[in-house]
């Protein structure tokens, strides 16, 4: 047994070096290459953060056309997905996502060549097919049939569209794309942390994707914005401020966690939080349901004063979620819509400096050695 125990979840170990992304949770800092999150957020499309993470720097017009083109032509789902698709019973789209990203790989070809340049090949495919993945589980569970992407249009674009069968506005386009920017990457979090120890192993890139998911789906990861969702409509649409206030406060009467507040690493404001507010305020305002962001700015206001907790990223982009028109069941499968950037952007600097991640424990069981007690003696 070691003398020092190491804090419980790894936390402030430092497990790996990497070029990819920088926290300072203490100032409410978030950079993916060295670019600040607001800049990105404010001025980026979501593909050229796909690319920044996988090449550590923004492309020029001609890679950034190349990459859309790529895109494009992978985002098309095959025939045997879809039957795979159309077979699986209704459930859990997080549970579909997993078992439809590990079928992949048995059209894509992408463990069979293991060489940098195929396993990029295979991130830029993933990308793409995740989020097309995740639209048509959609399209089904609502009753609809699929529908092809289409390849004028951009990542954020044809999510929206191949999920409602409506040719999205610039509006919604925008917001929808600057939430995936703000998701697409974050450091060390669990499911990237998967994805780098499957990676390791030097399993194939499509086998660490899957370990992400498994991981995203844990309710202490992912799904927070769904609860948060899941709140607001407890409470309801046209309840009054009396209202809002006693719900929250029975909950943490009761010491029960108000979904969407507080983060692992952040001492102040989750910096993604402020482009969510405003684009869950903008959205409520263009479709006339302002309803659901004044409720979240009570909430806010309740938990802060109480509870001295700022928002997450999940927190508003609950509410700016549902005024996309976009299902609760499917808010944790698009945050791996975006967060597969980031997963594989990991995995491919996992891949080019690898080392087999190996930690030890802190053995607290009993005492060595014990004496064998022969069966027939117990």
């Amino acid at each position: 047994m070691s003398s020092a125990s190491p804090k419980g979840g790894l936390e402030d170990v430092v497990a790996a070096t990497s070029s990819i992304c920088y926290l300072d949770g203490d100032r409410g800092v978030l950079a993916y290459c060295g670019y600040d999150i607001h800049d990105l957020a404010r001025s980026a499309t979501f593909e050229e953060v796909c690319f920044l993470l996988w090449h550590n720097r923004l492309p020029s017009r001609r890679e950034l056309g190349d990459l859309q083109s790529e895109l494009a032509a992978a985002r098309p789902l095959s025939e045997p997905v879809l039957r795979l698709m159309r077979s699986l019973p209704p459930g859990d789209g997080m549970d579909a996502l997993r078992t439809l990203t590990s079928a992949l790989a048995h059209w894509d070809g992408g463990s069979v060549d293991q060489s940098p340049a195929a396993r990029y090949r295979t991130a830029v495919r993933v990308t793409a097919q995740i989020g097309s993945i995740v639209a048509t589980w959609g399209r089904l569970a609502a009753g609809g049939g699929p529908i092809a992407p289409d390849p004028v249009l951009g990542h954020a674009a044809n999510f929206l569209y191949m999920l409602t069968g409506q040719r999205p506005d610039a509006t919604a386009v925008r917001a929808f794309d600057v939430a995936l920017t703000l998701h697409a990457d974050h450091e060390l979090n669990a499911s990237t942390f998967a994805a780098r120890v499957a990676a390791a192993t030097l399993t194939d890139l499509l086998s660490t994707v899957v370990a992400a998911i498994g991981t995203l789906k844990g309710p202490l990861h992912g799904g927070a914005n769904a609860d948060v969702m899941r709140l607001l409509l407890e409470i309801g649409e046209t309840a009054s401020a009396d209202r809002i206030e006693s719900v929250v406060r029975a909950k943490l009467a009761r010491k029960e966690k108000i979904p969407g507040f507080g983060h692992r690493v952040y001492r102040t404001e989750d910096p993604r939080a402020a482009h969510l507010r405003q684009m869950s305020r903008d959205l409520g305002a263009r479709s006339g349901q302002t309803a659901w962001f004044e409720m979240s700015q009570r909430i806010e206001a309740l938990v802060k004063a109480e509870k001295k907790l700022n928002p997450n990223v999940d927190f508003y982009s609950a509410s700016t979620y549902h005024a996309l028109g976009i299902p609760i069941d499917l808010y944790t499968p698009i945050f791996a819509v975006s967060r597969v950037s980031g997963w594989t952007a990991h995995v491919l600097e996992q891949y080019a400096n690898n080392r087999l991640i190996r930690p030890r424990a802190d053995y607290t069981g009993p005492e060595h050695p014990q004496r064998f007690v022969p069966l027939d003696q117990r």
